[in-house]
């Protein structure tokens, strides 16, 4: 990807170790306040992750992997084998920070591979493994930005939700990495961004986040997609991934299932990017996923402000399961599964 800019293309870093702590932008505060939340402890990190301060699947598993190392300054012990035992309550708090993100579980798995098999200082072997894997996921990213790139036509618009970008990952981003790769090869002529109720991750992170780049979005309600692919205005939908199935059924944030048909109707190619980390060939189906659901507060306001009448009941699941037959391509670094089934996600992750 020689024809990519990566300084003008890639400035946000949201998780910072700076040798004595984690600083984690806080994207809660986001776009009109930039501050790094500083974590000490792994209890910390958990509570960040479970707060949304740190979001988006790759950056909450590398979050966690800090988190371990933090948690490992914590214990006396000389052995790996007595660190494991140790420090296993700490990485199960970290596990249940964000149940459905299955980068969380592989990379705190990582971490654990890490310690068992640490020969000299076990402490410097998980530090090297957390740096390990925030270095894998930027890389990563770049490939798959070119990779799904390659997908779109010259002139296109796309459509992305949720956030997808430096802010959920180690940097760059997985679908909007495959944007930012886009427009810096002139494919992309028009970026749309829904909203994303009811964090407005899209409004508040992915907007903020392209425009520190150069690149013009345009914000619209969730609600106004399918009238947008109507209009003719874009030729693609590029989402990214929480969980990703062995028969190539996708969890992502919610929204993504709607917008999956509203594509398919209008004949408009849905893309889904992710890192490999990202499927869980152990989980067959989207039926199996479970799925998470956070407070029903949060759709009582916008920014703190309560928009609702009292004693009013919400239902709110944070993800939704698009079926492999609506995605036309999922994107990783280790390649593309055009048209996903069973049969070609085990052909590319065995």
């Amino acid at each position: 990807m020689s024809d990519i800019d990566y300084a003008r293309y890639d400035r946000i870093r949201p998780i910072r170790w700076t040798g004595d702590a984690l600083e984690l932008l806080d994207q809660r505060k986001l776009p009109f306040a930039t501050e790094y939340l500083t974590c000490r402890n792994s209890d910390e990190v958990a509570a960040a992750i479970h707060a949304l301060a740190v979001r988006g699947a790759p950056a909450i598993g590398i979050a966690a992997a800090w988190g371990v190392v933090l948690a490992a300054r914590e214990i006396d012990a000389s052995e790996p084998d007595q660190a494991a035992v140790q420090l296993e309550p700490a990485l199960r708090r970290l596990n249940a920070a964000r149940p459905t993100a299955v980068n969380l579980a592989w990379a705190l798995a990582r971490m654990r591979a890490a310690l068992l098999r640490a020969t000299g200082d076990w402490r410097e072997a998980l530090e090297a493994e957390a740096r390990a894997i925030e270095t894998e996921d930027l890389a990563a990213n770049r490939h798959m930005g070119a990779l799904g790139a390659a997908l779109i036509p010259q002139g296109s618009g796309v459509l992305t939700h949720c956030n997808t970008g430096s802010l959920a990952t180690a940097g760059f981003g997985t679908a909007l990495g495959v944007i930012r790769a886009g427009v810096a090869q002139g494919r992309i002529d028009a970026v749309f961004a829904g909203e994303t109720r009811p964090w407005l991750q899209g409004a508040r992170l992915t907007v903020w986040e392209l425009q520190q780049d150069g690149i013009d979005a345009t914000l619209i309600a969730d609600a106004a997609a399918s009238h947008l692919m109507k209009a003719g205005k874009v030729q693609w939908v590029v989402v990214g991934a929480d969980r990703i199935c062995a028969n190539g059924d996708v969890a992502n944030k919610i929204g993504t299932y709607q917008l999956a048909i509203a594509a398919r109707h209008h004949g408009v190619k849905f893309m889904v990017v992710a890192p490999s980390s990202t499927v869980d060939m152990a989980t067959a189906s989207g039926d199996l996923i479970e799925i998470e659901e956070r407070e029903a507060g949060e759709l009582h306001g916008v920014g703190g402000t309560r928009t609702v009448a009292e004693g009013i009941a919400a239902w709110n699941p944070v993800f939704d399961v698009t079926p492999h037959d609506l995605i036309d391509a999922i994107v990783t670094e280790k390649g593309v599964v055009e048209r996903p089934d069973e049969e070609r996600m085990r052909a590319l992750f065995g």
